[in-house]
Parts: C-alpha cells; structure tokens; sequence
C-alpha cells in the first residue's frame, strides 16, 4: 500500500458554548479530520487489501479450500494441525477462529468501502470514487455470501446509525440486489469525471476504462454463479456484461501486490515459508496429475521436488527439482503417523528420503516454487483468464455474449498460463508458449463445460486464488473429485460446500442468527447448500 489508512473521526457536532466568531475554529480539533476535509481516496487501498486478505492464508484460503479443491495436500493431521482443516476435513484447535476470519475480513472491507461511498455521495466531483465504492461493496459482500449463504445485507455496514444486529437477508435477494447495483455503479463510471487516486489495484492507478472492465467481468463471474439456481437472471446478466465490455487482456487482470515491509503480507506466502510442519504442505497428486495429463507448461514452473532428507524439507531457500518429469503430486487425506492412512501405505509411494534421523517421508513429493512464498508477492481478485473461461461458457449454454465457445477457450487457457508471470520472472511463461498450448489443445463441443471448468479450477488454483477455486467448483461441479473420508472428519465424508457461521453470530445475533439457519436445508454446517449451489 502507498499510504496508509488514516484514522476517521467525523464529528458529530460542536459544543454549545461559546460567545465568539471564531465559533466553528476554536471547537475543532485541528488533529482530527472530518467528513468535509477527509480525502475518501485514502479509503480505497484498505479495502482493496483487506478484500485480498480475506480469501488468503490463515484467514482461510489456505487453511480450507486448497485442500479441499485438492489444489494442495498435506500429511499433517490431529486438532494441533492447522492444515487438517482442508486435507481431511478435521477440527482443529483453532478452527472456530478461522470460521470468523472471512467474515470479519471481508465485511471490515466493505465497511470502509460503505464509508468510502458516504463520504463521496453527495460530492458530483467524486463520483467515480463513489461508483467504485459501490463496485468494491459487491466484491466483498459476494465472497461473504458464496462462503456462508444468507448474510446481513440490507442492515449491514450501519452501526453508525445504531442497528449492530443485523437481519440476515436471504442470497437470493442479495444476489438479484447486488447485481442491480453493480449494474448501476459500473455504467456511472465516466472518463470524463476525476479520477480515483491511491488505487491498489496493479496497473489500474484509478484507470476507469480498466474500472468498467473490472466492474463487467465482476457481473459476468457473478451471474454465471446463477447458471443453475436462476437461468433466467444469468443469462440476463452475462448478456449485460459482455455488451459493456468485460476485460480484454491479462494487463486487466485485477490484482494487488502485497507490500509486507509495510505490513501489508501475503497470508499465503507467510503460511508457506513458515518452518516447522508446513514442509508437509505439498501439490495434490489431483492437480499434478491433471497438469502433466495434459503436458501443460505450467507444471514445471509452478512446482519443485526439493532436496533429500528432513533438513532440506524444513528449509524453503535452496531451491528444488523442477524438471517436469519429476514433479509428484501428494494424496489428499493421508498421515506420517503410521495407521492405514499413513502416507507411505498410499499406491506409487516414492519412499523417503535422507539418512537416519533425518529422514523425511514425503522428500519426493512436489511442493510450491519459491515465487509462492513471497510475503510480498500478488494476490488476485478476477483475471481475463477466468472471464473469458466464463464467457467460453455462457456460449456453451446459448447466451448472445459474442464470439465462439472455442476462442474465449483459447484466449481464457493462454490467459491463464500467461497470468503467472504476475508472480514474477521465475514462473513467467512466454505468451508464445500460452498461446501454441492452447492452440494445441482446443475446447471440444461435446465435453464443454468439463474443459471450461476444469481450467477455471487449474487457474485459479495455480494462482493461489482457491476461495474462487471453491466457489466456481461448486457451481459448475469440474473438476469431478474424490472426497477424503478420514476418521473423526466434520463432514461426513464429504467435501465441505459452506463454512458454518462464525461462533460469536449465535450469541451476539441470535434470532438472526437462527431465522438463517433455519432456511438452511441440514443446518448451519460444512454441508449444507447455499442457494445457488444446487
């Protein structure tokens, strides 16, 4: 981030003393600033990083849905270990704190975002700032939504004005809301007005061209949310999207660059170059092996089989083997603890690697590059490669979006190998390689959206964008996955479709709270459907 947030105090009146004229000078503090003099572009870089934050490393991401799109494995296990929360479905000793974590996150983005709308409202010259406000608004509350189901939409984001127990509304009026004003907000934005500074977003530094790029491909990924639980709205809405001109290029691709000397860390580099157990953290065997079914370049870029033994495990600075050829991807579901799951009874077990006491059993196992771990490194929020993937779809299914299945498909597979070069030169991908593997491996009519959606998934996987992963996964049901079935799991046996409300929701807001786990088919747990997951 360039700038910092700033700490607000609007003052909400003056004191009613005083025989002066100097009135208004002397009963305000010079330290402080209000609604009048607070420039609102310092809002928009913390809503922009905390939206990031919300679907990455421990707040999440990493912990939950990596694992459970079997983008990565891992052999922790046991309530101490972290990642058995996504490997095999199993509590943790801090499991109800990172059930809160998008949440709290992400609703705190959307509360600056709300602000940031309030304080431009009735300010002509920032209207883009306040349409973007808007935009960034949909961004959050849709990630919260797609996570838990219904949420507090309507009374949300106003403890200013007294109500902190908010209704929850159910997501179909959400979502049908949200795209109202996404509508609205996106068609505001005008070259012609000021622009917005102190933009995060890489690249962008308040571009509006880019911004109505960025705020159509958003209406197009959420309408195609809605393929099954509303057809009609769908179809409506990709249409819409596609006329007003969705992202063009992977220079569109809307992502922040994290800053971590400046407290602004990656969660999911910190998690990754952590010592101690993360060195079992690896690539699923599911991934790898889909990678190298289809000889993508993307395999020996993104993966490397590090040195022999314990030591060279634990240790993320020497780098490893990134010979494709080479490149083993971990099951999901599976220990070092010696039972019948443990790692090594597992069909191809490479065996361990070291000598003595400094074996380790998954030595051969593929683990991430180093551009992974960089506590400074992106964090995506939509790419051209997930748009054009969807739009590929939206023909598939009959909409009047434009083009042909087989282009978006073509363009949306090169996109995707293309956008890692975000992550920096070591996994950068020429566009000439992208462009002559997806030319080499055309989108097939007959088995349309399994390719679709099976990219979507390689995509936002390999860029680490896994809540999205998540979410594209259970609407479209690609990549078809075996779930892991491991003893005392919380799902039983199945891949968790929601997170269960965050704890403190059932006390603090409790008839809200229990009107909207009322609606839900089986409860408020990891397997019941949220309605647009049908």
């Amino acid at each position: 981030m360039k700038k910092r947030l700033l700490t607000i105090i609007i003052l909400a009146g003056l004191l009613p003393l005083s025989c002066t004229d100097d009135f208004d000078a002397l009963n305000t503090d010079p330290t402080k600033a209000s609604g009048e003099s607070f420039d609102a572009n310092l809002l928009l870089p913390s809503v922009q990083q905390n939206h990031v934050a919300a679907t990455a490393g421990y707040n999440g991401g990493i912990l939950f849905q990596s694992m459970w799109m079997q983008i990565l494995a891992s052999t922790t296990s046991g309530a101490a270990n972290y990642y058995s929360n996504g490997d095999k479905y199993v509590i943790s000793s801090n499991t109800n704190s990172y059930l809160a974590s998008t949440w709290n996150t992400d609703f705190r983005a959307a509360s600056l975002a709300y602000e940031m709308e309030q304080l431009t409202k009735d300010k002509p010259a920032l209207a883009n700032l306040m349409n973007i406000a808007i935009i960034m608004q949909v961004q959050c509350i849709s990630n919260i939504s797609d996570t838990y189901g219904d949420v507090p939409y309507t009374q949300a984001l106003q403890a200013k004005s007294g109500i902190t127990l908010p209704v929850y509304d159910t997501q179909e009026s959400v979502y049908k809301s949200l795209l109202t004003r996404l509508e609205t907000a996106t068609a505001a934005l005008s070259a012609d007005a000021a622009l917005p500074t102190n933009d995060s977003f890489a690249g962008y530094k308040g571009d509006i061209t880019k911004w109505k790029k960025y705020g159509y491909s958003l209406m197009l990924k959420l309408a195609m949310r809605l393929t099954k639980a509303d057809p009609a709205t769908a179809k409506t809405y990709a249409e819409k999207a596609a006329a007003g001109g969705t992202f063009a290029s992977v220079a569109d691709d809307a992502y922040v660059v994290m800053d971590d000397a400046n407290g602004y860390t990656n969660g999911n580099g910190a998690a990754l170059s952590t010592p101690a157990d993360i060195y079992q953290v690896r690539w699923s065997k599911t991934l790898i092996d889909y990678l190298r079914a289809n000889n993508d370049p993307r395999l020996g870029k993104i993966a490397e089989v590090p040195a022999a033994g314990l030591t060279a495990n634990q240790e993320f600075t020497t780098a490893g083997n990134t010979a494709p050829a080479a490149q083993l991807g971990l099951p999901n579901g599976y220990d070092m603890n010696g039972g019948a799951t443990d790692i090594s009874k597992t069909a191809g077990y490479p065996g361990g690697t070291g000598a003595g006491a400094n074996v380790t059993p998954i030595g051969k196992y593929s683990r991430p590059v180093a551009a992974f771990r960089g506590r400074s490194a992106p964090l995506f929020v939509l790419t051209y490669a997930e748009t054009e993937l969807l739009l590929a779809e939206a023909v598939t299914r009959g909409y009047a979006v434009g083009g042909t299945a087989a282009a978006h498909y073509k363009n949306g597979v090169s996109a995707g190998i293309q956008s890692l070069g975000k992550y920096g030169a070591t996994v950068e991908i020429p566009a000439a390689t992208a462009d002559a593997y997806a030319t080499a491996n055309p989108l097939v009519a007959a088995n349309a959206l399994k390719q679709i959606n099976e990219q979507i998934w390689a995509t936002t996987g390999t860029l680490f964008n896994f809540s999205e992963a998540w979410h594209n996964w259970k609407r479209s049901g690609f990549p078809v996955l075996t779930p892991v079935n491991y003893v005392g799991n919380f799902s039983g046996g199945a891949i968790p479709r929601r997170q269960p409300y965050p704890t403190t929701e059932a006390t603090q807001n409790s008839a809200n709270y229990s009107d909207a786990v009322g609606r839900l088919a089986s409860g408020d747990n990891w397997v019941s459907r949220i309605w647009w997951d049908k």
